[in-house]
């Protein structure tokens, strides 16, 4: 059995359904990504399989147990999350933010030591942020900012690490650095990695098993070269494309069909806006990054 799974859950907001009995198992030792369109129950499903929302029916099970039943540091030892929107205290800085990822690892006879120093050195090094340790997180920009919450996920040196969209607000070059940094964890220290995407092409060349979503529900998984077709993006994104080898990697590589060539794209798009908008924006509420997976 692997680590972490999702057995028959249903997801909702207060009284709105995301998703109904949904069974997701993540494979061990995977770099797992998990694609769909906007509001299909993506960043959902991540909340609720760290522990940060509840399911209404169904159970997430990590190591055999119920995680809602596990206490917050065991579970924050085990598995780390960057979740999709954050709000850091006032007048943090980039070490202090970061050594924040250090907290499940404390406890009444465990107190800051040497290795929880070398951890948060290497984390900001990792992600080039180690400059930046003593200004002050608010001074930064949102490609900085977001490059510390890595760092500070990083620090938390978990076995298991859920990251939502974590290439938003930066640029191509941050985007690709992330995401070498998310393979060599996976490659190189055999971490279990779980990742919300929004681009197919960047979860096609970095993922080892592919998750696709549409309306709650998982269309496909597997290896993205037996997931990624033309058919299934169609299907799941509403989108004409040819699907061809990544010249790089071998890897499915998604080229969208020219704009005449889909019979324009108002049409499409207005009709994509009205389905969509059934329910709520996907992801994490105001305020949901906290450091080391501590909400009950």
């Amino acid at each position: 059995m692997n680590r972490l799974s999702a057995d028959d859950v249903t997801l909702a907001y207060d009284r709105r359904v995301i998703a109904e009995r949904l069974s997701v198992e993540i494979p061990d030792n995977s770099f797992t990504v998990i694609v769909g369109p906007n509001a299909c129950g993506k960043s959902t499903l991540l909340r609720a399989l760290s522990r940060m929302l509840k399911p209404t029916e169904g159970r997430v099970l990590l190591d055999g147990q119920v995680i809602q039943s596990m206490p917050a540091k065991k579970v924050a030892r085990t598995l780390g999350l960057l979740p999709q929107s954050s709000i850091a205290p006032d007048g943090i800085t980039v070490g202090d933010l970061v050594g924040r990822g250090r907290y499940p690892h404390q406890g009444i006879l465990r107190q800051w030591s040497a290795e929880d120093e070398r951890v948060v050195r290497e984390s900001m090094e990792r992600t080039g942020v180690d400059r930046l340790a003593g200004r002050y997180v608010d001074e930064l920009s949102g490609g900085q900012r977001q490059r510390v919450w890595i760092a500070m996920a990083l620090a938390q040196r978990t076995p298991l690490l859920l990251l939502d969209e974590p290439t938003t607000y930066l640029d191509i070059q941050h985007q690709i650095d992330v995401l070498d940094l998310c393979a060599e964890l996976h490659e190189e220290q055999g971490r279990t990695l779980v990742a919300v995407l929004h681009d197919l092409n960047h979860a096609a060349r970095y993922a080892t098993h592919l998750v696709a979503l549409r309306d709650g529900q998982v269309v496909a998984q597997g290896a993205p070269g037996e997931v990624v077709t033309a058919e299934l993006v169609e299907e799941v994104f509403g989108l004409r494309c040819q699907v061809i080898e990544d010249p790089e990697t071998g890897t499915p590589l998604v080229v969208p069909a020219a704009r005449k060539a889909r019979g324009g794209g108002r049409e499409r798009a207005e009709g994509s806006a009205g389905a969509g908008a059934a329910g709520p924006v996907d992801g994490a509420g105001p305020g949901d990054r906290v450091a080391a997976t501590e909400a009950s």
